[in-house]
């Protein structure tokens, strides 16, 4: 069984219904179950669209999925929470993003891993800081070196009352 680390943010309608929905959908998935989840932070949307505020956290997952069956799922749950793909960046109902796969590397027209962005976003350090919980990850090392390296300036706080999702 593979570990990955999974980053998920929604910032349209019920954003933490939404986040709880891709949970659902990943614990139900055949080969796929869900260790941990960080805590829920609220984060200035990032991008060159203007936009709502988004809910973003972090999971922790044990999956038997290859790399590239795992991202067929992400999109998959995502369709079924309605996103809509007009406008890069732009507002979403639902993201998925494959941040980390064990000590896979990928980078195909698809699929980059560990995720080409990672280390340049406060939204999803601050929650897979909390995931790592100092450890060091595959790939990218200690993640507090890379939240105090990061150049992102978009405020995150911390999202009371959402922290079951």
């Amino acid at each position: 069984m593979a570990r990955a680390y999974l980053s998920c943010g929604s910032n349209l309608g019920d954003r933490a219904g939404y986040l709880r929905q891709a949970v659902a959908g990943l614990e139900q998935a055949a080969g796929v179950r869900v260790l941990r989840r960080s805590s829920l932070y609220e984060t200035e949307a990032w991008g060159p669209v203007e936009q709502p505020d988004y809910l973003n956290g972090a999971l922790l997952i044990e999956t038997e999925l290859p790399p590239h069956s795992l991202l067929d799922l992400c999109q998959e749950l995502e369709q079924r929470a309605g996103r809509k793909r007009l406008v890069r960046w732009g507002s979403r109902t639902l993201d998925i993003d494959i941040l980390l796969y064990d000590d896979c590397r990928a980078d195909d027209a698809r699929l980059q891993l560990p995720h080409p962005r990672l280390s340049e976003r406060l939204f999803v350090l601050y929650p897979l800081a909390e995931l790592a919980n100092g450890d060091p990850l595959p790939l990218i090392g200690d993640v507090a070196s890379l939240l105090a390296n990061c150049k992102d300036a978009g405020a995150v706080r911390y999202y009371a009352g959402a922290d079951e999702w």
